[in-house]
């Protein structure tokens, strides 16, 4: 059954240019433009595309805090415009770069608050939150105010929040940007769970691939409001011809490793980086490397969205052979 429903949705501004006081145009920007798909009940979905594309303006409707200018848009059987308090009680919303939290209240009191909000029946409330601060790792932050905590602790907090009251769609804006290494696991392990064992659908947006490749089985691509792309990881990285880095640092200067199906993209002087097929394992080539080289340290980069989206794009343009 499909959760959310976009059909044709559409959504301009109208702004204004030019640098004379009197003799400034009006100009309509379509943000969103003619988009249409759907998702369903359990699914976790990766949106993603560069700066600009219309992401948040997507999401800003589906919340109801933005009416399209056209189509038609419907999230848990609700038009989220038309009845967004009621819609409120069904979603919850994390934005990577704002917090729900109040800012100078400990977190136990912000959820306590939120408790009231959603009217959230006391063994409902006391169940979830117990849940959230064990899967979080919430429990010595719970008497620290907001504004002390740190951006990774903030987050978790944000989560928890979003979840108190057993949302149905979990709108999830650039929720591990900024994060160190730790705080991203917990976050993401937590999301897994989440999705897994309460069929909670998420919408997810983020410039991290690897937001993506562990968490979603399912990815649309937007650009200039519109989607390219939809369909499962390996369709992105296929479309894209996307490829990950391999940075290896040898125990001395080396000349340039070859192994089949890797590129060297760059050598300086012990430190080489090798090019391989995203949709392919770093596993092998690792065991290879380790194997064949005197290998000191190694790091995998994944590639940026915004290149992938470009190669798409630049093999559509190439004319039909």
């Amino acid at each position: 059954m499909a959760v959310i429903e976009v059909e044709d949705v559409r959504r301009s501004f109208t702004v204004r240019t030019g640098n004379g006081r009197w003799r400034r145009e009006k100009r309509e920007v379509r943000a969103v433009d003619g988009l249409t798909f759907q998702v369903e009940e359990g699914e976790c979905v990766g949106y993603i595309g560069p700066n600009g594309a219309g992401k948040s303006t997507t999401v800003k409707m589906l919340t109801g805090i933005l009416v399209p200018s056209g189509g038609r848009l419907r999230v848990a059987g609700v038009d989220p415009a038309a009845r967004r308090a009621a819609l409120a009680r069904r979603i919850g919303v994390v934005f990577g770069q704002r917090t729900t939290l109040w800012w100078d209240l400990p977190l136990r009191d912000s959820y306590e608050l939120a408790r009231r909000i959603y009217r959230i029946p006391d063994a409902r409330y006391r169940a979830n939150l117990d849940r959230c601060v064990e899967l979080l790792d919430l429990g010595a932050l719970l008497d620290t105010p907001v504004r002390q905590l740190s951006l990774g602790q903030r987050m978790r907090g944000d989560l928890a929040a979003a979840l108190l009251h057993d949302p149905s769609v979990l709108y999830l804006d650039e929720p591990t940007i900024g994060l160190d290494v730790i705080s991203r696991t917990k976050v993401r392990e937590f999301l897994r769970e989440t999705n897994r064992d309460r069929r909670t659908t998420v919408l997810l947006t983020t410039h991290d691939l690897t937001d993506i490749e562990q968490l979603c089985g399912r990815v649309m691509v937007i650009d200039h409001g519109r989607l390219v792309l939809d369909g499962p990881l390996e369709q992105l990285h296929a479309a894209g011809e996307s490829e990950r880095t391999l940075v290896v640092d040898l125990a001395a200067a080396h000349p340039p490793i070859e192994l089949p199906g890797v590129r060297t993209v760059k050598v300086e002087g012990p430190r080489q980086w090798l090019a391989f097929p995203a949709r392919q394992s770093a596993a092998p080539l690792v065991a290879a490397v380790a194997e064949r080289y005197p290998l000191v340290d190694l790091s995998v980069r994944e590639p940026a969205i915004e290149d992938v989206i470009a190669r798409i794009y630049a093999g559509a343009a190439e004319p039909a052979r």
